[in-house]
């Protein structure tokens, strides 16, 4: 067994542990890149992986109440027989040198989406805090989700991440998230996690069932990556609670770039001048879109007032005693 395949899934794993996203987004192209795995084996080992992990996560939230079984449902019907066509497509199209370089391509840009996605998903909340500052916002649910779902657009949500996870193994975490984020604004950042993670449970074990029967599956490569990853998704949920999130997603949004990017077949000088722009750039946009929303340009210094903020008024409550 390949020990460093192993550290490579445990690293991946603790990703996916901090953020709750990125794991077929990192786990092929680790594949791909350093283990010279074909495309389509990649793709079907790091499903087969994440069908073990992702049920770990779903039952921490659904002891803690925090997932929408109504929304889960919908999104199940559509997204489950969707990842077993999108793995039949595959199949279809055959294992030439082509096919791998198109599953190559079409990962890259799924991986591109998943790192656009990703800092929408930033902004999007950040939008959140500021409009419920401000009073101008829907008061965010304080108990267990039961909000009115709208089964048509949740369907298709399912259906087209069904698709683009069968096909690539990405999407499960990323691109369902956001269309949640889209469609139910009202849901907190843990309700979105906790559904979006037991959907993931059934639309992962669907695509993964699919490339053992039809796909290139390689027990050689998804066992050292379910040995890996398990303890280190493990290790990366009780470390978020002590690192800062917001450096996590903006890490894990920089190595999906770089990924996507030379998935896709641009040039490394390429790849290399947009990653030092994309350094330099994206921080100070940031810092403009939170002073527009009314936020401190950086997040310690919110943070700072924060807690200053917290301890003037545990202050005065003792004063009044």
């Amino acid at each position: 067994m390949d020990s460093w395949l192993v550290a490579g899934a445990f690293a991946v794993g603790v990703v996916v542990g901090l953020t709750g996203m990125g794991g077929g987004a990192l786990m092929t192209p680790m594949l791909v890149f350093f283990f010279n795995v074909p495309p389509l084996t990649a793709v079907s080992s790091d499903l087969v992986a994440s069908a073990v992990m992702k049920p770990v996560g779903a039952g921490v939230h659904l002891k803690r109440g925090t997932v929408n079984l109504k929304l889960v449902g919908w999104l199940c019907v559509g997204s489950v027989p969707a990842a077993f066509c999108g793995v039949l497509i595959l199949r279809a199209l055959g294992d030439s040198a082509e096919m791998q370089n198109g599953i190559k391509v079409a990962l890259g840009l799924a991986i591109l989406l998943s790192a656009a996605l990703l800092m929408v998903r930033a902004y999007l909340r950040l939008v959140e805090r500021a409009r419920s500052r401000d009073g101008r916002g829907e008061p965010l649910p304080q108990s267990r989700p039961e909000r009115h779902v709208r089964p048509l657009p949740t369907l298709l949500l399912g259906i087209v991440g069904g698709l683009v996870v069968g096909m690539t193994s990405v999407g499960s975490g990323s691109l369902v998230i956001i269309g949640l984020m889209m469609l139910y604004p009202g849901l907190r950042a843990s309700q979105l996690v906790g559904t979006d993670l037991l959907q993931a449970v059934p639309l992962v074990a669907s695509a993964a069932i699919g490339h053992a029967i039809f796909g290139d599956l390689d027990l050689s490569v998804s066992l050292p990556l379910i040995l890996g990853s398990i303890p280190g998704a493990y290790i990366g949920a009780h470390l978020s609670s002590r690192l800062p999130g917001g450096w996590v997603r903006r890490a894990l949004a920089f190595i999906l770039l770089a990924s996507g990017l030379k998935l896709i077949g641009v040039p490394t000088d390429t790849t290399g001048l947009l990653l030092v722009a994309v350094l330099f750039l994206a921080p100070l946009m940031w810092m403009v879109i939170r002073l527009r929303l009314g936020f401190p340009a950086f997040a310690f210094i919110e943070n700072r007032q924060l807690r200053a903020a917290k301890a003037e008024k545990a202050a005065d409550r003792g004063d009044r005693r």
